[in-house]
């Protein structure tokens, strides 16, 4: 039987069957927790295609797709995709728009048009006469929440490469960034609100606490970046509050030594916690993820610079900035580049849109280096 190969020029994408599925996807709401809809879409998109399904529980009534070769040992490189997305601004107003060459919706960006275009490529791959290439895609769920998806798939399958299309507008991101979620906890002393002078307001210690760790992030030799992501108090009343929790998003470039941050913060608590010995205050880590970078020296980044040169693409390699199912991969020993359609700037934003032009070019791209090998 005849390989599939790069030189084969007729092998194409479909835009219109793409933007069909982009629609489709845009149009079923799909939070993390609650991806059922969207993947029983496309399982059902997939088997009347007859491509080679697997469908792997994850938890009770949530799976990731996952479409692998017979041979599964075999596959060199898997596209990762995340079907879910956040919570919606307006449950009356999130599914498919299109204004010229934008397309709007939730999940436009991180990353249904990814997704899409990823199907896309192996839509063409498994339908077209031949023997596939050794590639693989995994549709995996909540990747906005926990991860619990990518981290049931490395659980059971193994590859080296991955190709994951979170926005990048299609710079190849062969670096991305470590992440540390961490919980702050404040605990004062209750008494009444017209006598604050009787406690200790826990709000207030917060509020000192998050501006030492302001200013030590602004200057951090680390590149550190934070975002105050949730702040809430419990106070029961006509009250000085006695407890408030904080929750902080902490990103590293690729290589930075996460141990060192971790003892740097423990010690600005215990410095806060010691300046006011009423006050109890702590500190953990919840979620630590490393980051990573990829040598360019790699055989397959090489096929996937020629792969740029052939389509005419800015060859620009870069860091990816965000979290995402990439640490979890570097974790189990693949090695991730984040590469898809879309700006990270517009993703979780009420104007998320994207250019179905690049959505189309994204397909291409993972289309042609998937013939490559």
């Amino acid at each position: 039987m005849k390989t599939l190969r790069q030189g084969d020029n007729a092998i194409t994408v479909t835009p219109q069957r793409l933007k069909k599925l982009l629609k489709d996807l845009l149009d079923i709401y799909s939070p993390s927790g609650k991806e059922e809809k969207v993947v029983e879409y496309v399982e059902a998109y997939l088997r009347k295609l007859d491509l080679p399904l697997i469908k792997q529980e994850v938890s009770e009534n949530r799976f990731n797709l996952i479409v692998f070769p017979e041979h599964r040992d075999e596959v060199e490189l898997c596209f990762v995709g995340h079907l879910d997305t956040i919570t919606a601004y307006n449950l009356e107003d999130f599914g498919f728009r299109q204004e010229g060459d934008s397309i709007f919706g939730l999940g436009s960006v991180d990353m249904k048009a990814g997704c899409a275009a990823m199907i896309e490529a192996l839509t063409v791959l498994f339908t077209t006469p031949g023997t596939p290439p050794p590639v693989g895609l995994a549709l995996v769920v909540g990747e906005e929440e926990d991860n619990s998806g990518a981290k049931a798939l490395v659980r059971e399958y193994s590859f080296p490469w991955a190709v994951i299309g979170e926005p990048t507008n299609l710079s190849p991101c062969l670096g991305h960034y470590g992440y540390l979620e961490v919980p702050f906890r404040t605990e004062g002393k209750r008494a009444h609100s017209s006598m604050p002078e009787l406690g200790q307001n826990a709000i207030e210690a917060m509020l000192k606490l998050l501006l030492k760790i302001t200013e030590y992030a602004v200057p951090s030799p680390y590149g550190l970046v934070y975002n105050i992501k949730e702040l809430c108090s419990f106070p029961g009343g006509f009250v000085v509050p006695d407890t408030c929790e904080a929750w902080l998003d902490l990103h590293l470039p690729p290589n930075s030594r996460l141990d060192i941050l971790k003892t740097e913060l423990e010690q600005l608590v215990k410095e806060i916690g010691a300046s006011t010995p009423s006050l109890n205050t702590r500190l953990k880590f919840e979620d630590t993820h490393a980051g990573y970078r990829i040598s360019l020296d790699r055989p397959l980044i090489a096929r996937l610079k020629e792969t740029y040169r052939k389509m005419s693409l800015p060859w620009e390699p870069q860091d990816f900035r965000s979290h995402s199912d990439g640490n979890v991969l570097w974790n189990a020993g693949v090695d991730p580049i984040i590469l898809g359609p879309g700006r990270l700037e517009v993703a979780h934003t009420p104007e998320e849109s994207i250019s179905f032009r690049q959505v189309v070019q994204a397909a291409q791209l993972y289309l042609t280096l998937a013939l490559s090998l």
